[in-house]
């Protein structure tokens, strides 16, 4: 990862391996930085990449490399005076006290060497840290109000009714163009009251209706057999011991006397 690439605010620019490029990009990006307050960690930093020392928020670790020279013409490679005093400029005094001058051949100096002369170590003070922030609960939350304060699928299952509810009373509205002269009645079942008996609930168990009474006992058979189906004729109307007659006597009269 380079000094010109870096990540997303807030995570810090890590510096693996920079070989330097245009000072005005590299002092662009340094003055980004700056006002982002953002941490520079620098492993191996050479040419343009060490205006990143300038940095309040830089810190090296322990076996990093910068590698410092003077800054040439990338058309005719001719050192460039100017641009080399402001790279130079721009490093800290005991830097600058360290090194006397720039050179056209680099001069190293280790992370070891920096944190001596006042550098951060990396390894050993505060960094940033990238998180993301945790999103705030949406305030539609829908509250519980069972007194067990239980929640969880419950809650889940009250909110879809809940919405089920509101989409019904917005039909409804909407069928009377928003105007309604009758109260809209909504009934919503107890859940524990349907599903107690199964789990063993004694007292939800005592809470079902009475089952319905058995219809009465059909009557005995001679209430049918009286003397009128007993005169009756012919033969093959007459009851076989032991039956119950199918029609009442009126209808078995009248079938007869037709």
């Amino acid at each position: 990862m380079g000094y010109l690439s870096p990540p997303p605010l807030p995570a810090p620019v890590v510096v693996y391996k920079d070989v330097g490029g245009l000072v005005s990009d590299y002092e662009a990006l340094t003055e980004r930085y700056r006002r982002e307050n953002r941490e520079v960690r620098l492993h191996e930093c050479r040419s343009a990449c060490t205006l990143a020392l300038s940095l309040p928020n830089v810190c090296v670790y322990p076996d990093a490399k910068v590698k410092f020279h003077q800054a040439y013409n990338a058309i005719n490679r001719e050192v460039d005076v100017g641009v080399s005093s402001r790279l130079f400029a721009a490093y800290p005094t005991a830097v600058q006290a360290r090194l006397g001058y720039l050179t056209r051949e680099y001069r190293v100096l280790t992370g070891t060497e920096l944190i001596a002369l006042g550098m951060r170590n990396c390894e050993g003070g505060p960094t940033m840290i990238a998180s993301r922030k945790q999103q705030r609960a949406a305030s539609t939350s829908v509250a519980s109000a069972r007194p067990d304060g239980q929640s969880g699928a419950s809650l889940a299952a009250f909110g879809d009714i809940a919405q089920k509810v509101q989409s019904a009373v917005a039909t409804a509205l909407a069928s009377t163009g928003g105007q309604t002269t009758d109260p809209i009645h909504v009934a919503v079942a107890d859940r524990r009251q349907l599903t107690g008996f199964a789990r063993g609930d004694e007292e939800a168990a005592n809470a079902l209706p009475e089952p319905a009474p058995l219809p009465p006992r059909r009557p005995p058979s001679e209430a049918f057999a009286g003397q009128e189906m007993a005169s009756l004729s012919p033969a093959y109307l007459r009851l076989i011991s032991g039956a119950q007659p199918i029609l009442g006597p009126q209808l078995v009269r009248t079938v007869a006397s037709n």
